[in-house]
């Protein structure tokens, strides 16, 4: 069985490969984790995030948005003490204001996902790449959804970043054509 080969390092990164990175998803509240998560991964691997994945569900009350908005300046300082997840301020705060700015989205488009999804005109995009080498790290997808959360106030949430996030809620399916799942994924969208 072929898979692509950047996640053959760990079987960790097998098992997210295997089963969740470029599957669609539409739950609001998964679009979220992954917010928080690709956030936190800035500058790190995303193995190091996956690893601490649970930290980060306990840390962030299950990725609930309604509830991490509502955190405070003393939650955020245990937070700080917490090394189940990435103890980085920035990357926190950003989590908490984030959240608050993910539900005024919700508000104004009925639903994070209808709002996402409108990026890629409600269809994944699916690209036949045969080398790791061509999977580009930004896209013109990629840059008019950051551009746009940024304007609305988001951080950590840069071109490279959200092409991470399209990939892993599978706004695009990246899996190379010579990868067991790029046909699996492609027909879940």
């Amino acid at each position: 069985m072929q898979r692509c080969d950047w996640c053959l390092k760990d079987p960790v990164y097998i098992n997210y490969h295997d089963t969740e990175w470029g599957v669609p998803v539409h739950d609001d509240q998964k679009l979220f984790e992954f917010l928080v998560l690709e956030g936190a991964q800035a500058g790190l691997s995303w193995l190091t995030i996956l690893k601490r994945r649970e930290g980060y569900r306990n840390a962030f009350a299950g990725f609930d948005p309604l509830q991490v908005a509502r955190f405070t300046p003393e939650t955020i300082a245990e937070l700080l003490q917490n090394p189940a997840i990435i103890r980085n301020k920035l990357k926190i705060n950003a989590a908490v204001n984030n959240a608050r700015i993910f539900l005024d989205i919700q508000t104004k488009f009925g639903s994070f996902d209808q709002y996402a999804w409108q990026f890629v005109d409600g269809r994944q995009k699916v690209n036949t790449f045969t080398s790791v080498d061509q999977v580009p790290a930004t896209s013109k997808e990629s840059d008019a959804f950051s551009k746009d959360l940024k304007q609305r106030g988001f951080k950590f949430t840069g071109s490279t970043i959200m092409y991470a996030h399209m990939q892993a809620t599978g706004m695009v399916n990246d899996h190379l054509v010579s990868c067991f799942r790029h046909q699996e994924v492609k027909e879940t969208a």
